[in-house]
């Protein structure tokens, strides 16, 4: 019995100083991926090419709803001088409908290719931050990197850091070939914030219609 005993108490033991070691050896640290992806040239190229792959959405939806409202009046203005037979008033009253559903149709669909072109244009600039990202950590020997971004309505993973010195946005930045604004010219912690400071979000939510679409994926660094 007390030998057991004795055996417990030493793996409890050797269990607390090891898992005490393995903490004390980790590093932790986070970057703003609003914050570094608003300050790449790469981003204003692409905030401006969905820009005007939008307006072109927008001036298709426009003439379907033009070319309906068209339709519309002159059917009411037909059935207010009682011009149709109800064989007539029908085929127009379908063919009212048909249009009806093809602009949601297109509006539907004008959402998920906005959508797709904005991932097939992130997608290389994003995998460039993640290399940088992946660089500074391991020069700067961190165990993980977090992220302050919050992602099209999801949660930040990082609400709160005490030491501003494990923020490694800036250094990517430096690392990508970009200049860091001054110190204190602008928030790029991202912390507290929601979802970020940086030109990333208005570049990544064009909105063909009311709806909005849900964004990329957002690198996330671990070693």
């Amino acid at each position: 019995m007390k030998t057991k005993l004795f055996v417990t108490a030493f793996l409890l033991l050797f269990a607390g100083n090891f898992l005490a070691s393995a903490q004390s050896n980790l590093k932790l640290g986070y970057t703003n991926l609003d914050y570094i992806l608003g300050l790449l040239p790469e981003a204003k190229k692409i905030e401006s090419e969905l820009k005007d792959y939008e307006k072109q959405l927008q001036a298709q939806l426009q003439s379907k709803y033009t070319e309906y409202e068209k339709k519309l009046q002159d059917y009411q203005k037909g059935v207010q001088a009682n011009l149709f037979t109800d064989l007539i008033k029908e085929d127009k009253e379908k063919e009212l409908m048909n249009m009806q559903n093809s602009i949601k149709q297109f509006e539907e669909n004008a959402q998920n290719s906005l959508q797709k072109k904005q991932v097939s244009l992130l997608e290389p600039v994003l995998e460039k931050i993640q290399k940088a990202i992946d660089q500074v950590a391991e020069e700067n020997n961190y165990s993980y990197i977090f992220s302050t971004h919050a992602d099209y309505g999801g949660s930040a993973i990082i609400l709160y850091a005490k030491s501003k010195e494990d923020n490694i946005s800036d250094l990517v930045l430096k690392k990508l070939g970009v200049t860091p604004p001054a110190a204190g010219a602008t928030d790029n912690t991202g912390i507290g914030t929601g979802t970020g400071t940086g030109a990333g979000s208005g570049t990544t939510q064009p909105k063909p219609t009311e709806s909005k679409p849900a964004g990329s994926g957002a690198p996330v660094k671990k070693k």
